[in-house]
């Protein structure tokens, strides 16, 4: 879904179509500028309030896109769905993100900036990221995995976003192999033999009941719930990522270190 866009003058009115580059928008000060975002944009709380909802990232409500009369739309490749971009962009400007690591969310954040005439802001967030990121050096190399899905169990592999932030932390992943987001059996984890699972709290929302679930498949290993935005979120959120992640090693590695 990549394609040049054309935008006649600054953008006044925009429609976000996905969570965490709608949260950079707002940080990017462009809040009376945002005039629809999705359901699942929840961040910034208290701003997002007065913003009208234009579906799911998967299913845009088009009448409300027209009555807005957007003069750019904002999405991601993966995100969202391609016949529903392609019907936008008959009509409208619609801009798609193609976020794979850090160094193409970063580039993503500058070219937001260029887009909305805030390459200050832009810059001046992604050097913070950067500077915070070269901070954080951890060599923990502990086989992992990470799950964002339950029945049917799914992890991350190759070509994802999580995957570049499981090697920031210094977490090798067990299922690196496989190809984006694999649907992984009991059997399979198994005989992967992680010694760190990881239960994101999103898209499936992993909570403390469930860590008994994969405690039992793998009785070895040390089971934790994380923070999904954390680990996915490829925007403004990224500014307190690294932070997260040196608190997150050092308590698997104190854990780790007292079941040895």
């Amino acid at each position: 879904m990549g394609f040049e866009v054309k935008i006649p003058g600054l953008p006044q009115r925009i429609i976000s179509l996905v969570p965490s580059q709608t949260e950079l928008l707002f940080d990017l000060g462009l809040k009376d500028k945002i005039v629809g975002i999705t359901k699942f944009c929840v961040h910034p709380a208290q701003k997002i309030k007065s913003k009208s909802i234009i579906g799911g990232t998967k299913n845009f409500h088009f009448d409300v896109i027209d009555s807005l009369k957007p003069d750019l739309i904002i999405g991601n490749k993966e995100e969202n769905y391609q016949a529903g971009v392609l019907q936008l962009k008959e009509k409208y400007p619609v801009w798609m993100s193609d976020i794979s690591n850090l160094t193409t969310a970063l580039s993503m954040i500058q070219q937001i900036g260029v887009l909305t005439s805030t390459q200050n802001k832009s810059q001046n967030i992604t050097q913070k990221i950067s500077d915070s990121f070269q901070k954080l050096n951890s060599n923990l190399n502990v086989p992992t995995a990470y799950f964002i899905w339950r029945e049917p169990f799914m992890s991350v592999g190759q070509n994802t976003f999580i995957q570049d932030m499981l090697v920031k932390c210094g977490f090798r992943n067990v299922f690196a192999s496989q190809y984006r987001y694999p649907e992984i059996t009991a059997d399979q984890l198994l005989k992967a033999q992680p010694e760190l699972i990881l239960l994101s709290s999103e898209p499936y929302p992993f909570q403390e009941k469930h860590i008994r679930e994969f405690q039992e498949l793998c009785p070895n290993a040390l089971v934790k719930l994380v923070d999904g935005e954390v680990f996915s979120w490829y925007g403004s959120r990224l500014l307190y990522s690294a932070a997260y992640f040196k608190k997150l090693v050092e308590e698997v590695k104190n854990e780790l270190n007292h079941r040895n």
